[in-house]
């Protein structure tokens, strides 16, 4: 397929809207500030690289050559560089991924992530999570990996963040995390450029193998998004949908696919796409394996 590198790409032209919304509404609320500094304190960031590079593998040219050049690639279409780390980790039943290191990032997919996806598919995920890189959240992404031990550390001691759950922070962080994954979809839409792709993809997400992907499912998770769409989550209580989010077994694909389709049928992934295919800068992949080996 002839994708487009889409240089000098920036997050900002994308962003989701709810996503921009919810962040700004958790950044002003109260005791959000102090919890990042305990995080700072606490040196999450070297804890989860550490943890990061004592479990998972680490993927290089040699050892898993076709992830490697997949993740590359994607990596040059979005416009990321220089080139995070990037490992696998095991198996557990579902696709799964995640992004750390806010000075020196690093992307893990686990194996069936790895096997389950196609090399169209793995690009749309490996730019979701470059995503995270792109927009520069990985602090409140790392958030959620220790919120759960964060908030027993929390409970035994007098850190003055025991109140966190009831003033609503806790709440407006996961429902914020939800939002940005409609940014990062979009991502991961730009960097596959093909909604059928990012389709199947969060399909295989929600837990279905590759030998069930046919016509006819794919027509029924369309209908599916389409009556999800008609049931609009704004009509559930806020509290409700919170709760819901910080479910993290919940894939949400059929909730992601609404959005995604509704970007795409807006016009707007298509203007973008054109003006930057229409820009001087603009290359396809093909051209930049050409200059790359001149």
């Amino acid at each position: 397929m002839d994708r487009k590198i889409l240089t000098g790409l920036s997050a900002v032209t994308y962003e989701h809207p709810f996503d921009r919304t919810a962040l700004a509404s958790l950044e002003k609320m109260p005791g959000v500030s102090l919890l990042l500094r305990k995080i700072n304190e606490y040196g999450i960031d070297r804890l989860l690289r550490l943890q990061c590079l004592g479990s998972d593998i680490k993927v290089t040219p040699r050892n898993f050559p076709k992830l490697y050049d997949t993740f590359g690639e994607t990596c040059q279409i979005i416009d990321v560089n220089p080139l995070p780390e990037l490992y696998v980790f095991r198996g557990n039943g579902f696709i799964q991924s995640y992004t750390i290191g806010v000075e020196k990032p690093m992307v893990s997919i686990n194996l069936e992530g790895m096997e389950w996806l196609d090399r169209d598919e793995l690009i749309y995920l490996l730019a979701h999570e470059l995503a995270h890189i792109k927009s520069q959240h990985l602090v409140y992404h790392q958030i959620a990996i220790v919120m759960p031990s964060l908030k027993q550390i929390i409970n035994s001691t007098t850190l003055g963040l025991g109140g966190l759950a009831a003033s609503g922070v806790e709440l407006a962080f996961w429902n914020w995390l939800m939002m940005a994954k409609f940014t990062s979809d979009r991502a991961g839409l730009l960097a596959c450029q093909d909604i059928n792709v990012a389709t199947t993809a969060l399909m295989k997400i929600a837990g279905l193998p590759g030998e069930y992907l046919t016509d006819a499912t794919i027509e029924d998770f369309l209908a599916q998004v389409k009556e999800f769409t008609d049931n609009n989550l704004d009509n559930l209580d806020k509290f409700t949908k919170m709760l819901s989010f910080m479910e993290s077994r919940q894939s949400w694909a059929v909730m992601r696919a609404a959005e995604l389709l509704k970007w795409v049928d807006s016009g707007d992934y298509s203007k973008l796409i054109e003006e930057d295919v229409h820009s001087e800068s603009s290359t396809s992949v093909e051209d930049w394996d050409f200059l790359q080996s001149l």
